[in-house]
This record gives C-alpha cells, structure tokens and sequence, in this order.
C-alpha cells in the first residue's frame, strides 16, 4: 500500500472517529452528570470526592492512566487483533477492567450507585469496541490488498452481525453491572480455549486436509529463505456459484460455504459480542477455523471484515443510548491501534500457522480463567495481571 493511501486511510478514519465520539460525548453528558450527583460524597470506595483531581470521564477520583500507557496497550491491541483477527477487544477490555483499572473502580459502585456502576460498565464495552473497530478497519484493507480476505464470506457474516450487534446493544445497555459483565467475559473466553485445544487434537484435525494444504502452501511461498511474498495468482480467487454454494481458491486449493450459515453465525456471533463489549473476532476466528474449515492466514482477513461491519453497528447504537466515551483517552489508545494494525498483517505472514494459533489458545485460557475467578469467585484468587 503507498505512502498516499496509508494518510487517506488515516484522514478518513481520524474524521469518522471524531464525529462519532464527539456525537457521543453530547449524547452522554446529561446522563454521566446526573449518576454523579447521585452517588454519595466522600473518600471512601463508592463514594466520589469532589474534591480529588478527574480522572476517567471528568470523574474526581477516577483512575487518570498515563498517556503513554494508553498508546503502548494499543499498540499491543492493534497488532494481536490483525495479526490472528481476534482477540483484539478482549485485549482492550483487560486493558481498561485491569490495566488501567476501570473494571475495579466500576465495581465499588455496585451497591452505592448502581447507575453510575452500570453507566462505566457500559463505557468500558464501547471503549473496547472503538478500538476494536479502528483495528478492523486498517486490517480489512490491508488484508484484501495482500489476497488474504475473503470478501463473500465476511459480507455474509457482517450481514448477520448487525441484527445481532443492534439487538445486544439495543437491550443490554444499563443492564450489566461491573461484576457480571466481568465473569461472562472470562465464561466465553475460556470455553472458546478450550474449543481450541480440542481443535489441536488428532480428532479435532481430522478433515481439514484442504486447509492445511493451503497453509502449507503459504508458508512455503511466504517463509522460505528469499521469499518476496508476492500474492500472484495465489491469494483468494473465487471460481463459481454453484448449488447455493460459494467456490474460491486459496494458494491453489480450493474451499466454499454455503452463505446461509455464515448469515446466522454473524448474527449469533455479533449479539455476543455486542454484549460483552468486544469485537466478536475470538469467536469468528473458530467459526471460521473449526466450521468453515479455512487456515489461519486467510481467517483474520475474513474476521477483520466482518467485525468492522459488526463495530460501526454496535457503537453506534451504544451511541444513541447515551453511553459515555472518554474522548481524550480513547484517542490516545487509537494511535497505537494505528501503528499495531500497521504491523500485524507484516509480521504474522512470517509466523508459522500453529504459532498463531498456540498464541490464540494461550491467551485465551489465561483471560477466560482470570476474568471467571474475578467477577464470580473475587475472594479466592486472581490471576497476575487480571
């Protein structure tokens, strides 16, 4: 991609960023303001002290994470959401629950403001989303150029997406408190994991020869010393509609879909994600892997697409509920979103597809275990980090 497209990619999305979150921040105000007011006066957890510097949404007392912080994490987020086509917004939400400590300080909220406890929570799903949607954006495009998206398949999931992303987000908003969404969030990481796992077994391999022989392929061309990397006529061609079936080609070998599926798949997909607060891509990634039977180098393509569509339908409609933004911080983490999704498609065509996988499994044991022992068993345990 030239240096020109890169700076309008850059222009178009920096305008769409500041009007939505601007839009947003109007659409709040009234709202945050009057949670604030009723949350009691005082030093103590749960309460707010007027007299303490703001931090997160103009809060006194809120958590005030450092700018650079903020940009490092989206960095990591940017560059693990485009590299595997998932796990970006469950990178964001440890990020603000943990990292930056939003989760904990929404919490303290839980029986002296309940409004205000679910007003944050709700601020942390569609943080999450925003970065996720950036993500998605910068990888769709740079995906597609490489012959690694395939575009039918992430149209048809998108479709679903946004009925489901819209009712999720329509009927969850102010329903969820801090905890809760807490432990759902780890419940559906860790049984994804485990998903996984089963996906590495003998078993779980069987009857993915065409998938393995692509990726094989791949690698071949991608990694061998001197490799340039050039698509050619190798990267995603599609050859015919047939039988209410979609065909295309992949470094030689051949895979198709019936469109029916990846339609209620985004659907499921999307009101889950939209629910949670993240992109949805650590479930397309097993669709995609595990039901549709592709490899992983042309998978976070097909997922990046498919989330963008499902993120501008679900903040939208966060949007017009009148949830807050934390305009500045969310910038910040948005211009390391940029360099990571950057990175990502250069970097994981040089990764081998059972690093990427193995990175993906790891990653999800960890956060599904950490959040499910936070928001449901706080006393016993937590994880470092989490």
């Amino acid at each position: 991609m030239t240096k020109r497209q890169w700076v309008m990619i850059g222009l178009v999305t920096a305008a769409v960023v500041t009007v939505s979150l601007v839009l947003s921040s109007t659409a709040f105000a009234g709202k945050l303001e009057d949670a604030i007011a009723s949350t009691p006066k005082g030093a103590q957890p749960g309460m707010i002290n007027p007299e303490a510097p703001k931090g997160f949404l103009g809060i006194p007392g809120a958590p005030n994470p450092m700018w650079f912080w903020g940009i490092l994490w989206g960095i990591w987020v940017g560059w693990i959401f485009s590299s595997v086509g998932a796990f970006g917004g469950v990178m964001a939400g440890v990020g603000h629950i943990s990292v930056f400590g939003l989760g904990d300080y929404a919490s303290t909220f839980k029986k002296t403001s309940p409004v205000l406890n679910k007003l944050l929570t709700d601020s942390i799903k569609t943080s999450n989303q925003y970065l996720v949607g950036l993500s998605a954006l910068i990888s769709s495009v740079t995906y597609y150029r490489m012959g690694r998206l395939v575009l039918p398949l992430a149209l048809f999931l998108g479709g679903g997406s946004i009925i489901g992303s819209w009712t999720a987000a329509n009927f969850s908003s102010g329903k969820l408190g801090a905890a809760a969404y807490t432990g759902i969030f780890g419940l559906l990481v860790l049984v994804i994991g485990g998903f996984l796992i089963y996906e590495t077994t003998e078993r779980g391999q069987s009857g993915k020869k065409a998938a393995k022989a692509a990726a094989a392929a791949f690698e071949k061309q991608n990694m061998r010393a001197g490799a340039t990397g050039g698509v050619g006529a190798q990267g995603v061609r599609f050859s015919r509609f047939e039988h209410g079936r979609i065909y295309f080609t992949f470094y030689g070998v051949e895979f198709s879909f019936n469109p029916i599926w990846p339609f209620i798949g985004g659907l499921i997909i999307a009101a889950i994600s939209a629910l949670i607060g993240v992109g949805g891509g650590f479930l397309y990634v097993p669709f995609l892997t595990s039901i549709a039977g592709l490899p992983m180098y042309i998978v976070a393509g097909t997922s990046a697409l498919a989330v963008l569509i499902s993120m501008i339908t679900s903040i939208t409609t966060y949007m017009l509920k009148g949830v807050p933004v934390d305009l500045g911080f969310v910038g910040l983490e948005m211009v390391g979103i940029f360099i990571g999704s950057i990175l990502g498609p250069l970097t994981s065509k040089k990764i081998p597809e059972i690093w990427l996988k193995r990175i993906f499994i790891v990653l999800a044991l960890y956060v599904g275990l950490g959040y499910v022992m936070k928001g449901f068993f706080p006393h016993v345990f937590r994880l470092p980090g989490l």
